[in-house]
This record gives C-alpha cells, structure tokens and sequence, in this order.
C-alpha cells in the first residue's frame, strides 16, 4: 500500500479493508516526532513511552471524528499535547503535589535516566523551561526544540499566531535570565 498523501491516507484510515496498514504507515510517519514532543513535555523516558501509546490508541480509536478543519498533523499532535498535560497532571494529582513541584522532580531525576544524554548545561535550560507557565514552556519546546512554524503551533495548541509569538518571545527572556542567574 503506497500512501502519496494526507487526504489518502486519512481515506485509507477510515475504511475498514485499509484501516490496519494505513494506521501502521501513520505510526511510521508520527511515532519519532510524536516521540520527542511528548518527551520534552513529561521528560521521562518511560513515561514518554507510556504517553505515546496512549496518544496512539485514542488516534486509533477517533479517525473517524476527524473532521479534516485542520491538518492531520496538528489534530494528532493536540492529541499528544493533551495526552501529555493530562498525564503529568493525574500524576502530580496522585502523588499530592502540584503539576510544576512534579517536573521539578522529574528533571532533577533526569541525570539517572539512562536515556537523557544531556549534560549540566542541559539540565539547567530543563530547570529554566520548568519554571515557566505551562503554556509558555509548551510554545518555547514546540519551537526551540521542534522547530514547529507558529502556523501549526496555532492549530495545535488552538491559540493566534500573535499570541504564541508573544508567548515565546516572552519565555526566551525568562530562559535567559534564569541561566544568567542560576
């Protein structure tokens, strides 16, 4: 099966001779990115690991609520972004303590998990990311790290264009004086 675009593909998701394979080539197209935009949200490995399926069983089980207003790519991603911010917020939930004390946690942890590669330097642009608002640290990753143009960014996240680059502008100067400072 040979999928030359977006429309055919969501056709060939939405019909029951095609659904498997279809959904197996959206994994391969989705499933790296997917990957690190989850994991610059939750930080951890195993955790991303867990999002990621998730976000993938509720694509799988909602393509046929896609109503095509946006771009698959976007629809998928708010998917992830959602999944993600829920994840971490049933998690803070859980253990008692609020969503930021979590990352907190999570980053400090994040020398010990095998799969970080960063050094010091990493691990205080992670520090000054998590003491950001929960939107601004969502633009600045979304743009620094994946390089997703404003336009995309507004459908995801359903916000102006004007406002994320406000957003963004806005936790750069943040960044920078947490790194000055710390």
């Amino acid at each position: 099966m040979l999928v030359t675009d977006e429309k055919e593909l969501l056709e060939q998701l939405n019909s029951e001779q095609y659904k498997e394979q279809a959904f197996r080539v959206l994994l391969k197209l989705y499933k790296e990115r997917l990957y690190w935009h989850i994991r610059n949200i939750v930080k951890s490995h195993d955790d991303t690991d867990d999002v990621l399926q998730n976000t993938f069983i509720k694509i799988y089980n909602n393509i046929g609520k896609f109503k095509g207003d946006s771009q698959l790519f976007s629809w998928i991603y708010r998917i992830a972004t959602n999944e993600s911010l829920t994840f971490i917020n049933k998690r803070a939930k859980r253990l008692q303590v609020t969503s930021e004390e979590l990352q907190n946690t999570v980053i400090n942890n994040l020398t010990s998990d095998v799969y970080f590669e960063g050094e010091a330097i990493q691990i205080k642009l992670q520090k000054a990311i998590a003491t950001l608002p929960e939107k601004q640290q969502l633009v600045f990753n979304m743009k620094y790290f994946e390089d997703i143009k404003y336009k995309d960014m507004s459908e995801i996240l359903e916000t102006s264009e004007g406002a994320l680059k406000a957003s963004y502008h806005i936790a750069v100067k943040k960044i920078e004086a947490y790194l000055t400072n710390n």
